[in-house]
């Protein structure tokens, strides 16, 4: 049976030591390299060979040369130690922030409007990091941070973030954006509360935008005619210029569909119309330094614009 070989009886010191006094010739040109005492050095040497079980060096007044079992021994070691430096490194890279994973999850209005370019300067000098973005609405989002389950969040306010930490970096307005062929095509500027005699064309349950109309709707003592629902502001664009109904959207994110489908847009005078674009994070809980980084270049470039 072929003998064993502990090892946890073999440390990093000691298989740089090896690799140092083999590379130098010399067990006290090894120590100096490892800031060892020689009397330390000589120790660990022996303390290896009687580990491994065989002779590794071979003792002279000249110095030390490998025996054949100390090749093979400083073979092997340069790989771990090798090896070893490289995760060292690359986990230092990682408490740095210049390696990493983050998830970021955004509405559509951050997705189309503010995200694409901050992205894509911040990538250019972290190239290293791993961003996972995804599309959600905001009361998805709001869920998935307090969760765990994202890193970062860009949403639009009006949905509830207890427990959340928000920074704002931009803001939107809202308008009215119709058909050329609606009725209130020929308007410059609106009251929501016209705009409730009409059939309206809304996102689905859970986005902030629903909510946001929903709530002024209440309050006004009024009900919003939805004739349909969609999920991404292109298609509430293309149900809209089908004469579906009129629809609240962010004139930011859609001017180039607006434009694109000949549709027209009217200005909201509610004080709702104009609102923040918040970027948020757990409460409480430290982000990783990739995310940190992210969160960092995020409020930077969108809160000069």
């Amino acid at each position: 049976m072929k003998p064993y070989i502990n090892p946890a009886r073999i440390d990093f010191v000691t298989l740089k030591l090896f690799c140092a006094t083999a590379q130098s010739g010399s067990i006290t040109k090894g120590a100096a390299e490892c800031n060892l005492a020689l009397s330390a050095a000589s120790r660990r040497i022996s303390e290896l060979e009687d580990v491994i079980g065989n002779a590794l060096l071979e003792r002279s007044a000249k110095g030390v040369t490998l025996t054949q079992a100390g090749h093979a021994v400083m073979q092997h070691a340069l790989r771990l130690y090798q090896g070893f430096e490289q995760f060292s490194e690359e986990l230092g890279a990682y408490a740095s922030g210049t390696k990493g994973h983050v998830r970021l999850w955004a509405n559509m209005s951050a997705l189309t409007e503010f995200l694409p370019a901050t992205l894509a300067s911040f990538l250019k000098v972290h190239s290293e990091i791993q961003v996972d973005l995804e599309e959600q609405l905001s009361g998805d989002i709001v869920k998935s941070l307090l969760d765990g389950i994202s890193d970062i969040g860009v949403f639009a306010e009006g949905t509830p973030t207890a427990g959340l930490s928000t920074h704002i970096i931009g803001h939107d307005e809202l308008v009215i954006v119709c058909s050329k062929s609606h009725p209130l095509k020929s308007r410059k500027q609106i009251a929501f509360e016209e705009c409730l005699d009409y059939d309206i064309v809304g996102l689905n349950r859970g986005s902030s935008l629903l909510e946001l109309t929903s709530r002024s709707a209440e309050r006004l003592g009024k009900a919003m005619r939805l004739r349909i629902q969609v999920r991404s502001y292109d298609a509430m664009c293309q149900m809209i210029a089908a004469n579906l109904g009129i629809g609240v959207l962010p004139l930011q994110a859609c001017e180039s569909q607006i434009k694109a489908m000949n549709l027209g847009y009217i200005k909201l005078s509610d004080p709702w119309a104009k609102r923040n674009l918040l970027l948020a994070s757990k409460e409480g809980v430290a982000l990783s330094p990739a995310s940190t980084l992210l969160r960092k270049h995020l409020i930077e470039a969108l809160v000069k614009k």
